[in-house]
This record gives C-alpha cells, sequence and structure tokens, in this order.
C-alpha cells in the first residue's frame, strides 16, 4: 500500500473517531482536548493547539493545548505571528519547516522549529471563530498539502460542533430567561398583593403567611368553602424558600381512596390493571418543592395511617412495589371541617390532626369582614375587566349591596355574583340593579351560622335587591342545563326533583353518587328528609 493510501486511511478512520467524540458530548473545553489527543495518536499530528477568538477585543487566544495547560492566557493580536496572519487572512497556512518563518513565535515553547506547521480556521457560520494548529511529529514527506486539508476537514468538524454548542446555549439561556419571567409571573400573581383584605383579621393572617413562608413547616389552612385556602397556599409556596421547586396540588375529596393512593404514592408496572408502566405520584413530582393536600379531611382513617407515615418519616412505596422511596417535600394542607370534632368521631386520627396542625392559619368568613368587601370586589372586578378585554367599573350603589349581604359562599360566590354582573352590563359600569344574590342559601347559612355560634347577619329582601322570596324548585320546572344557573342552584334542583334521592339527581347531572354528595358538602347543601 502506497504512502498516500496509508495515509488516507489513517485520516479516514481518525475523522470517524473525531466526528464520534464531538457528537458526543456539548462541552467543548473536554472535548476538544479529546480530538487533539486524536489526532496525536491516530494520525502523529502532536501538540495541538485550538484558540478562539475574543468577542471584546478580536484577539486570538489560546484555549486548549494537548498535553498542557497554560499557566496564562496567550494572546495573538492580528498580523502577530503565524496565527495572527491567519486571524487577517482567514486562510489556512501550512510550513515545511516552522523555524524557517520569521513570523513563526512558538510563544509557547512546544513546537519543534525544525518540523512542519498546519494552523487551519474554525468557522462557525461562515464566521471565523478560532484556529486549529498541529505539528507533524515527523519532516515533510512530500504530503504536507494533503495534511493540511486534512486538518482543514477537522477544523470545520470542530466549528460544527461548537455552531451545536453555541445554539444549544442560546436555547438554554432562553428557557431560562422565559422561565424566569414565568416564576416573576406567577410570584406576582400568586403574591402577597394578590391577597386582598385591610380587616385586622387578614393583617394578622398576611403576617402569619410571611413568618410561615420562610421555614419547611407543615401548614394547615382552615376555613369555609370559597375564603380562598387554595389562594394563601399559593403564597406561602411561591414567597418561600421553595419557590424554585414544584409546586403539586391535588384534591383528596375528588379521587376515591384507591386511586388517591396512587395519585399520590404513584405506582409500579402491573400494579393493577391498566399499570402498563411504572408512574411517579404527586410526592415525588413535588420533591425538593411544596405539596398542597386540599380538603384533608376527607381521606378515610385506613389511608390516613399510611399519609401519617409520610409526614412523619419522609418516606413511602409505591402501590405494588417494595422498595422505600424518601422525598423532601414540604406539605400544605387545608380543609372546611371541624377536625378537633372529626378526631373525637373517631373519624379522624389523632396523631395525624397533630402532625399537621403545626402551624394553622383559619381563614374568617367574608361575613366576619365587610369592611374588606369593597375592596375584593373591585379587585375581582379588575380581574374580571381584563379577562373581557374592557374597563369594567363598580357603581357606590353596587358597592354598598354587596357589603348589605351575607355571602355564604365568601369569595367564591362573590366572584361568580359580579361575572353574572359584568356580562348584564352592556357599559362596563356594575350598577346595584345588576347585582343579584341566592337569598335563598344565605337564609341556609345564618341557620348554620346560628347552630355553630357565628354571627351572620338577616338581611332583608330589599337589602338583598331581590324582589321576593325565591319559590321552592320543587314548585317549578328547572332547566339543569341553563347556562346561568349557579352550581348550587343545579344541584338543589336536581335534587328536588329527584326527591332528595341522591343517586337520582346524581344520574340527573350525569355525575356518580360520590360526585353529588361532595358537592352536596362543600356547597352547604341541607339535605331535606321524608
Amino acid at each position: 500500500m502506497s504512502l498516500i493510501s496509508q495515509l488516507h486511511r489513517a485520516e479516514l478512520d481518525c475523522l470517524y473517531r473525531v466526528s464520534e467524540l464531538l457528537s458526543r458530548s456539548l462541552e467543548c473545553a473536554q472535548t476538544v482536548r479529546e480530538v487533539l489527543e486524536v489526532l496525536e495518536d491516530e494520525v502523529g499530528l502532536s501538540r495541538g493547539m485550538v484558540s478562539v477568538i475574543d468577542p471584546e477585543t478580536g484577539d486570538l487566544v489560546v484555549h486548549a493545548v494537548h498535553g498542557m495547560d497554560a499557566a496564562e492566557p496567550v494572546r495573538y493580536q492580528p498580523g502577530e505571528g503565524i496565527l495572527g496572519v491567519l486571524l487577517e487572512d482567514k486562510r489556512s497556512i501550512a510550513l515545511p519547516v516552522a523555524g524557517r518563518d520569521p513570523r513563526f513565535l512558538n510563544r509557547l515553547g512546544i513546537y519543534d522549529r525544525d518540523l512542519p506547521f498546519i494552523a487551519a480556521p474554525i468557522n462557525v457560520s461562515g464566521s471565523l471563530k478560532g484556529v486549529l494548529a498541529v505539528q507533524p511529529d515527523e519532516p515533510d514527506d512530500g504530503l504536507l498539502n494533503e495534511r493540511a486539508r486534512f486538518v482543514e476537514m477537522v477544523a470545520s468538524l470542530i466549528g460544527r460542533s461548537v455552531r451545536l454548542a453555541l445554539d444549544v446555549a442560546e436555547e438554554r439561556k432562553s428557557i431560562a430567561d422565559e422561565r424566569d419571567s414565568l416564576r416573576r409571573t406567577v410570584r406576582h400573581q400568586y403574591g402577597f398583593d394578590n391577597i386582598v383584605g385591610h380587616s385586622a383579621v387578614m393583617r394578622r393572617i398576611f403576617e402569619q403567611i410571611r413568618m410561615v413562608a420562610k421555614w419547611n413547616t407543615t401548614v394547615l389552612i382552615r376555613g369555609e368553602t370559597g375564603t380562598g385556602k387554595e389562594l394563601i397556599a399559593n403564597a406561602i409556596h411561591y414567597n418561600s424558600p421553595r419557590a424554585r421547586g414544584s409546586y403539586v396540588r391535588i384534591n383528596c375529596a375528588s379521587l376515591p381512596e384507591t386511586l388517591l393512593e396512587s395519585e399520590l404514592f404513584g405506582h409500579e408496572k402491573g400494579a393493577f390493571t391498566g399499570a402498563v408502566g411504572a408512574r411517579k405520584g404527586r410526592f415525588e413530582m413535588a420533591d425538593g418543592g411544596t405539596l398542597f393536600l386540599d380538603e384533608i379531611g376527607e381521606i378515610s382513617p385506613a389511608f390516613q395511617a399510611k399519609l401519617l407515615r409520610v409526614l412523619q418519616e419522609g418516606e413511602f412505596e409505591r402501590v405494588g412495589g417494595s422498595r422505600s422511596l424518601k422525598v423532601d417535600v414540604r406539605v400544605i394542607a387545608a380543609t372546611h371541617r371541624n377536625l378537633e370534632a372529626a378526631v373525637d368521631a373517631g373519624d379522624f386520627r389523632e396523631d395525624l390532626y397533630y402532625r399537621l396542625n403545626v402551624m394553622p392559619i383559619a381563614l374568617p368568613p367574608l361575613r366576619e369582614r365587610p369592611e374588606d368587601i369593597p375592596e375584593i370586589a373591585r379587585h375581582l372586578v379588575g380581574r374580571l375587566g381584563k379577562a373581557q378585554g374592557r374597563p369594567l367599573a363598580l357603581a357606590d350603589a353596587a358597592v354598598r349591596r354587596l357589603t348589605q349581604y351575607a355571602w355564604p359562599g365568601n369569595v367564591r360566590e362573590l366572584e361568580n355574583c359580579l361575572e353574572r354582573a359584568s356580562v348584564m352590563s352592556p357599559s362596563g359600569t356594575i350598577e346595584a340593579e345588576q347585582i343579584k344574590t341566592d337569598r335563598g342559601r344565605s337564609k341556609v347559612r345564618e341557620r348554620e351560622a346560628d347552630r355553630e355560634g357565628g354571627v351572620s347577619p338577616r338581611l332583608t329582601m330589599a337589602e338583598t335587591g331581590a324582589d321576593a322570596e325565591p319559590a321552592s324548585p320543587a314548585a317549578r320546572a328547572v332547566d339543569l342545563n341553563d347556562p346561568d344557573l349557579d352550581e348550587r342552584s343545579k344541584v338543589i334542583a336536581a335534587l328536588e326533583q329527584a326527591g332528595w334521592v341522591q343517586a337520582k339527581a346524581a344520574r340527573l347531572l350525569g355525575m356518580t353518587p360520590r360526585q353529588i354528595a361532595y358537592r352536596i358538602q362543600i356547597l352547604n347543601i341541607e339535605v331535606k328528609q321524608f
């Protein structure tokens, strides 16, 4: 085999190794050093050096040298030395004997002046970004130009790898910028400013949130449905040191016990019918972050024992698995139930109660802080205006009417009422006559408040803006598909039509009996007995 054929074969094998190295990693510094080592081992091109252009000065700075680490950066200005000439001309240079060219500086002191020297430009997207320089370890054998073309090919491969690395770095920066922007947006959206209220009780709650957000303490948020428990949980997480971690939420009342266990702890492949693969649970997803367990008071006593172990030890097994998994999760729980009464009745484990009730935050119902209603209402109207793409405002008379109502459904009911009113306001100013409240529901909540020893103002029909006591749903045919019918009225109407048989009412609404039972509970519906 001729000398040139041997060289071509060696160069072809070397190119394959180089391309394999460059495609394996985007860590350019280490990969380039490995490429220089391959050039020496495979084709006898030793003393390899890669220099890159400093974008600020335009100088060529030595970046990597095979077999040594430069004590301090070595620079070449345009026109200075062989590399400086290439920096100006942007063309390869091949010297049969390096020391015979007066421009050869050898600042690193690693090159043999009696051997050839080859330097080729590294181009990225058509722009010179660096130089690859090598020295054959034998005197010129007449194949210098052949070796120079090979060095150009290697430089081209390095350039493509650098371009890919730059593209990936730019994409990562773009993703990081977008992530940071989203974090700022989310922090603003779920920050303290989004929790409205200046009453004394709310100021105390804000102070509690600020204090507890700093630590990993378990928090139990308590309050009636619609008081904003999830909003408080959001604020705690996004203003805590765990804000960069995951924030995972689950409503414990919306799932049966078997499915809840799989959702929280995950499952292994084949754990049950339909488990075609292993799946992480919410605890694993929240590792390093926060897990919000809404309606914690609805879980069964059997499942309470499994949850207690995780809270105490931070360990659990996936459904169908035997390997213990350890996680670092901050737990925030919420409930509208009286857990003390549930403990006394034996429905809720006392040890779990104490594990959850480390830092309780009690949210007052809206009827106990009527001074906050105007501010909350204007905040909600501003948010509705953004969603509708138009300015919305509240007339003073409308604000007065809002403050005269007990709001048994709390902020959630207030928001629904304002949304209905905004839809009925062509001018964008919500007037008093457009405020329609559910007087019947208010009366139910008043009776509940009386039993609980709470305060619930009794309002006249004139104060609520209603013209007359609404007729019983049984006295008229109610269209359950009416879009203007709120959820509570819809459930009551279905129950009336079904003779208060929950299974029949569930079928009318396309629900399961468990779902309608849950809604009856959270909507504070008194079940009639016949």
